[in-house]
């Protein structure tokens, strides 16, 4: 993981931008924040946490047929794979990029499909397709398995008859400019679709199954979960015994856990938060200020209303830049925001990292952060800044983390001497 130095296109002042990232980069309490959400990553691999699921299964699956749908549909297939080795015959993979690891997966054919994602197209269709026929085609021998993450619900699609491409990319840009919350989204995309919403589940005619979700929705509903894709059928006449193995609230324990053994005193309300990104970073700044704990910890998701014409950036660098106005001058404090998928709306940054000098830098920078927020443009000035965060594929799609750290920079000093480093001791 490293926290991206990548300047967006148009950024005034680009050499001292680069000068200023070096300026801040040694702080201890950015090392410290990177280990505590790589920490949350882990616990919510998907490799680890479906291999831990199947591990060990009583009577043992045999002749398993895998179907591996979302963004953390490669991890989730490889996880798998080692606990169930020789007994998976066939396995079909659906996800956002090209897998890097498919190769490693012994055993049984791999056919893997590429969907579109945010928004779906022709791809999409494509995938859809080929999963109906092969849910369609299962011989009466095989045991079906279905690994679902998010995303599932733009990169795989049949529509209903009447239903077009241009209908459902209408439905997802709107659900993006209006700030749309994932549940209610995936309810509209069910509505339009041949397989989501638990029409998947009726193609298998009764059959036993199993389905694992790594759950970036609201309440882990399989309902909700990749719009649906393996949730139950309406009928309720299904057979398929579904288990959510990774969650937000997963990662938010991990990340607790990892901060109170390095000592920090931690907060980490149980409930998700959801809502407007700049009302959100408001609460967050407030808690962080108040709070008697150093660490606040917080899982969930935002929205953001976009204007007519957005700039680039994505919900979780929105919360960020918003949150940088109302630390401003707090020395003690930084919040980080970021996805657990490693994408922050249009672009390839996870989030953001933030401090009490980020808005210093950005008027250095000549840019202004209250007009970068108006345009949606978060990702221009976080870029200027020198606080984007980039992880890149993370394995994982369970919502957004939001890690706040009310600590000097001495005493985080401190406490990595203390620790031989904080970032390898929460490793």
């Amino acid at each position: 993981m490293r926290r991206s130095t990548r300047a967006a296109s148009g950024v005034p002042n680009s050499k001292w931008c680069a000068g200023a990232e070096l300026a801040h980069a040694s702080d201890p309490r950015r090392e410290l924040l990177l280990g505590l959400l790589q920490a949350g990553l882990q616990r919510v691999d998907g490799r680890r946490c479906v291999r831990e699921a199947l591990t060990g299964l009583t009577p043992a699956p045999a002749r398993v047929w895998l179907a591996a749908v979302g963004k953390a549909a490669e991890s989730m297939a490889l996880g798998a794979h080692e606990a169930l080795g020789a007994a998976i015959e066939r396995t079909l993979l659906i996800t956002r990029d090209a897998p890097s690891a498919a190769r490693l997966i012994a055993g049984g054919a791999v056919e893997t499909l590429l969907g579109a994602h945010p928004l779906p197209d022709e791809r999409s269709l494509a995938a859809g397709e080929r999963l109906l026929a092969w849910v369609d085609a299962l011989p009466p021998e095989a045991q079906p398995m279905f690994l679902i993450s998010g995303g599932a619900s733009s990169l795989v699609e049949v529509l209903e008859p009447g239903a077009t491409l241009h209908d459902l990319e209408a439905l997802t840009r709107q659900a993006f400019a209006q700030g749309i919350a994932i549940g209610e989204l995936n309810a509209r995309r069910a509505a339009l679709s041949r397989i989501k919403g638990g029409r998947l589940a009726v193609h298998l005619r009764g059959r036993p199954a199993r389905a694992l979700f790594v759950s970036d929705v609201p309440r882990d509903d399989p309902r909700v979960i990749g719009s649906g894709l393996m949730g139950p059928a309406s009928s309720g006449a299904d057979q398929v015994e579904r288990q959510v193995v990774a969650s937000v609230d997963h990662a938010v324990a991990a990340v607790a856990a990892a901060a109170a053994e390095l000592g920090l005193s931690v907060h980490a309300p149980a409930r998700r938060f959801e809502g407007d990104a700049a009302r959100l970073a408001a609460r967050f700044a407030h808690e962080l200020r108040l709070a008697s704990a150093q660490l606040c910890v917080w899982g969930g998701e935002s929205t953001v209303q976009l204007p007519s014409h957005p700039g680039r950036g994505g919900r979780n660098q929105h919360l960020a830049l918003a949150a940088a106005r109302l630390i401003a001058g707090h020395a003690d404090l930084m919040l980080l925001a970021a996805g657990t998928d490693g994408i922050d709306g249009l672009t390839e940054d996870a989030g953001a990292l933030i401090d009490a000098d980020t808005c210093a830098r950005l008027t250095l920078a000549e840019l202004d952060a209250d007009r970068c927020l108006q345009q949606a443009d978060s990702a221009r000035a976080l870029a200027a800044s020198g606080d984007l965060v980039h992880t890149g594929p993370t394995g994982t799609n369970v919502g957004d983390l939001v890690i706040g750290l009310k600590l000097p920079a001495a005493a985080a000093r401190a406490l990595a001497d203390r620790h031989g480093g904080t970032r390898s001791r929460v490793l």
